[in-house]
């Protein structure tokens, strides 16, 4: 974790004395925190952490969280109530004159806290050098997120006996999910994506009471999360036999997603990628029907910073782990979308999720 937070301060743009990490009550807790610590247990609300230039790590902990932040490799201060947590965080930062935050990691009701407690002090937002380090992983992250896209593949493995005509979208979600925890996953990455028939045209419907019939789109979009690390894998079936056109959605889709993995590769800017991917598709019968981006980065967050998009210019770099997921849409109709995780090697890429790619006819 030392050297995770040396890179962190390496990447500032202005020099500040510490940073402070201030997680709220849950959703504002901060990845930055498990990040820093290497922790994947445990909730820390209100938590704090403390980051050094040198790389040394101050923890200031509730007495709830005490015993698993003692896994850390970092200094722990614990405090029994809120008047304890402040008077302690006083003298960890001390006369501090520039303090950097997480700006995008914070809760205004937190940073309008802190300017309070800390007047004499400059808070500066760092949050860019958080997500500079962070896209770029290493080799415990990397292993994280291939154990997580491990189970995925499994789950996925189980899908097509799983689905019948008549079951409803949220019955496959629930078998979705109990397989990814059953397989390893401490949760689903996301809320979990079982769409049938129109549903599947809107990307982002997760599931309902909609049954299963006869010349439906399946779209299983979901995720595990593993030590806090998460997957996020897409595949699409039909029930029943399929129409010409719906198999010509399918192989435009498939083949785009082969440009993607041909374009990807050291050097090349993400938009390049998304580029690639959208000419292609536009190029074919289903011009207009590919909605969003090529796909985003993945970690501690299923949507881990910056992705294969319009107006992305970040230069491609080894280990960086992203989704490729071209889709195309049709309301009325329904939607196909194939969606895997790959890391970013000298060569081009590795496949982190290895599911079959073929158009699956169920039932």
């Amino acid at each position: 974790m030392k050297q995770r937070i040396q890179h962190i301060f390496s990447q500032l743009q202005n020099p500040v004395d510490l940073i402070l990490l201030k997680n709220g009550s849950a959703p504002f807790v901060d990845d930055n925190f498990f990040y820093v610590s290497g922790l994947d247990q445990g909730l820390f609300e209100g938590c704090v952490a403390v980051l050094h230039p040198d790389g040394g790590l101050d923890l200031l902990v509730s007495e709830l969280e005490a015993g698993i932040a003692r896994h850390a490799a970092a200094d722990i201060f614990t405090y029994k109530n809120k008047d304890e947590c402040s008077s302690e965080l006083q003298r960890l930062i001390g006369p501090a004159g520039c303090i950097g935050i997480n700006g995008s990691g914070l809760s205004y009701s937190e940073f309008c806290s802190l300017q309070g407690q800390f007047p004499k002090s400059t808070l500066s937002d760092v949050s860019t050098a958080f997500s500079c380090t962070r896209i770029v992983k290493d080799a415990e992250e990397i292993q994280r997120l291939a154990q997580a896209c491990r189970i995925a593949d499994e789950t996925m493995a189980a899908v097509p006996d799983l689905i019948y005509e008549g079951m409803s979208e949220y019955e496959l979600a629930a078998e979705i999910n109990y397989s990814l925890q059953n397989l390893g996953a401490e949760k689903p990455a996301f809320d979990t994506i079982s769409s049938f028939g129109k549903n599947s045209a809107d990307p982002h419907y997760s599931h309902g009471e909609t049954t299963l019939q006869k010349g439906n789109f399946i779209v299983c979009d979901f995720g595990a999360c593993f030590k806090k690390y998460n997957s996020d894998i897409t595949r699409t079936f039909h029930c029943g036999t399929t129409t010409r056109q719906m198999t010509e959605m399918y192989e435009t889709v498939r083949q785009a997603q082969q440009v993607a993995f041909d374009t990807i590769r050291p050097g090349v800017q993400a938009v390049d990628v998304h580029q690639a991917v959208y000419s292609f598709i536009e190029g074919t019968a289903f011009t207009g029907r590919f909605i969003h981006s090529t796909g985003h980065s993945l970690g501690l967050a299923i949507h881990d910073g910056a992705g294969f998009a319009p107006g992305n210019t970040m230069e491609l770099k080894e280990h960086m782990v992203l989704t490729v997921e071209p889709g195309v849409y049709i309301p009325g109709l329904g939607g196909v979308r194939i969606e895997d995780d790959v890391v970013i090697t000298k060569q081009g890429i590795e496949l982190l999720t290895k599911s079959p790619r073929e158009f699956t006819e169920l039932g």
